[in-house]
């Protein structure tokens, strides 16, 4: 985590005044395993980021009993954005949010802004616009100018969203995939307890909160994202 956070900051700083590609960092949970697992082309979507985290415990355990490289620890973006955070205010490193409702995006920055008082939001944006209207939030997004863009637009739209965006979106330092960031930052969602996150069991936690949504869907994807992880494994 420590490790990451301070990586983000040293290439958005080193990016400044450079038209060079962002570097883009994504994040894969059981959901995201099983979804490519059964979608060859989501796979390659996701391997042309340029960094992937474990965004889940149970993969850390996974990788601790069968990976020759096992994980040192979860990197997940609801922990990872606020010790980016920390340091980012120290050094003047900006923010850009977009993604989630306006009212979510809106909670979620303010959220952020009385956490970190010094942290700069260089601009954010909802994440509900039209095919038509990319060029105009892309305009935007350039005009800000952030070091560091968060894009909660959920999988695979955000991972869509950013490589075919890439060349357009240059001297940015850094883009990060969030998810369903926004929504935990503005207090729409709740985290688990940090014995069930330690434990590798906030998909229970969330499923208990929202069983119609959650459960068919863990139902479904646990097994497959395990049986690729052990068809994987080395």
């Amino acid at each position: 985590m420590v490790e990451t956070a301070d990586d983000f900051i040293r290439r958005a700083l080193q990016a400044r005044g450079r038209q060079q590609r962002p570097f883009y960092s994504s994040s894969a949970n059981g959901q995201v395993i099983a979804q490519c697992a059964r979608d060859r082309s989501l796979q390659d979507l996701m391997l042309l980021s340029d960094q992937i985290h474990a965004d889940g415990m149970p993969m850390v355990h996974f990788s601790r009993l069968y990976s020759s490289h096992p994980l040192s620890e979860r990197v997940a973006t609801t922990d990872l954005v606020h010790v980016v955070a920390e340091r980012a205010q120290e050094v003047g490193v900006s923010f850009y949010f977009l993604g989630g409702e306006e009212s979510i995006n809106a909670r979620a920055v303010d959220a952020m802004r009385l956490a970190y008082p010094d942290l700069v939001f260089a601009g954010r944006r909802n994440g509900f616009f039209k095919p038509d209207e990319e060029e105009e939030v892309l305009a935007d997004i350039r005009a800000a100018a952030p070091d560091i863009l968060w894009v909660g637009l959920g999988f695979p739209l955000e991972q869509k969203f950013i490589t075919r965006n890439l060349d357009r979106l240059r001297g940015i330092g850094v883009i990060k995939t969030a998810g369903g960031l926004f929504d935990f930052l503005s207090g729409k969602n709740s985290r688990a307890p940090s014995w069930m996150q330690k434990a590798g069991l906030e998909w229970a936690y969330r499923t208990w909160l929202e069983p119609r949504r959650l459960l068919m869907r863990y139902l479904v994807t646990n097994p497959v994202a395990i049986h690729a992880l052990l068809r994987h494994s080395d």
